[in-house]
């Protein structure tokens, strides 16, 4: 592997200093949260009418994190619900580390292939998935395939 010399390692250095290298940025909540899935999306996901969700605050899942925003989609018979689960952390760090600390106590060891950053399956068959400083979650007790489709609709649109 070729080293970098001295003119290169000084070019990088004020380039950083600078601030003309990409820098990865946080994700800025939505004045709506739940426009990152909309109910046309969810209604062809999942095959079925559903209607705008209902918005309510998600708890905080440990001790000084982000809350979150619940978004509950149902169909106008209420035989079919659907829950996006959306936070917004301070970096994507601090994303990280709780999407990680949560995997252990939900986790079911089935992975959720090309899904934002890193994504997994519960044991119920939810959804979650991390990408940058934004973690979600997306349950409907149906065939994760869709809520695979429906979890890289949100990722797409961070």
């Amino acid at each position: 592997m070729p080293s970098i010399g001295k003119q290169s390692l000084r070019l990088v250095v004020f380039l950083s200093a600078a601030g003309l290298t990409p820098v990865a940025r946080a994700a800025d909540a939505p004045a709506d949260p739940c426009s990152l899935l909309t109910p046309a999306a969810v209604s062809t996901a999942l095959g079925d009418s559903f209607g705008a969700p209902q918005k309510s605050i998600a708890p905080r899942p440990f001790a000084n994190t982000a809350e979150g925003t619940d978004c509950h989609y149902a169909t106008a018979n209420g035989r079919h619900e659907l829950l996006f689960r959306v936070y917004f952390d301070r970096s994507a760090a601090e994303a990280n580390d709780l999407h990680a600390r949560l995997k252990m106590f939900f986790g079911s060891g089935a992975t959720a292939a090309a899904v934002g950053d890193e994504a997994y399956f519960d044991k119920n068959h939810s959804l979650h998935v991390r990408k940058g400083n934004v973690r979600f979650f997306l349950s409907d007790g149906n065939d994760q395939k869709k809520l695979a489709a429906l979890g890289n609709v949100v990722a797409g649109r961070l």
